[in-house]
């Protein structure tokens, strides 16, 4: 077995990624990012920037994109657990419009790869979550854009949770995707 799983997901370019473990009484280790291996599936773009953010259980982040400075993300969760979603923007594309979803715990250790032109946000699932990402693009954000999370034409399907959804003030006002202007 490689060091990582690379799963395609049904969006071109989007995919899950399992990293390989290796654990013993002692606990585990396991490699997070390697660029020769990454490169092999497609993902031969540079990281510029690691974000790491804690949130509390209700907490939904999203679905944030930049407009000129389109970021990838390799994102994982080191605490806790996430319903990540990204959402396609290529006008260009087949699946324009169309979201994968998954489910990113410390348990589980699965990693997620979101190419420039997407739409990013998660959900948190558990008490309180740490994530991780890197990106391929700096932040910037006079660049900065997103999409209502409940917009009807993507209709995720955020998963149902015991408690209040808390959004920024930001993320509730952004607008539905047909009223966003994106050019990707």
């Amino acid at each position: 077995m490689g060091k990582f799983n690379f799963i395609k997901s049904d969006i071109e370019d989007v995919f899950i990624i399992e990293p390989t473990c290796f654990g013993d009484e002692r606990g585990y280790f396991m490699e997070t990012y390697q660029q020769e291996e990454f490169a092999k599936v497609g993902i031969n773009l540079d990281f510029v920037q690691d974000n790491q953010s804690k949130s509390h259980k209700g907490v939904l982040r999203g679905l944030h994109f930049q407009y000129t400075q389109p970021q990838g993300k390799l994102v994982r969760v080191i605490k806790g657990e996430v319903f990540d979603v990204a959402v396609d923007l290529r006008k260009n594309s087949d699946t324009y419009c169309k979201y994968e979803g998954v489910i990113l715990s410390d348990e589980n250790k699965k990693m997620f790869y979101i190419p420039p032109g997407f739409a990013h946000g998660f959900l948190v699932l558990s008490d309180e979550a740490e994530f991780t990402y890197k990106c391929t693009d700096f932040y910037n954000a006079d660049d900065e854009g997103g999409i209502i999370y409940n917009d009807k034409e993507i209709a995720i399907e955020w998963p149902k949770i015991d408690c209040e959804i808390i959004i920024s003030d930001k993320d509730k006002n952004y607008k539905s995707l047909s009223e966003t202007p994106t050019n990707f």
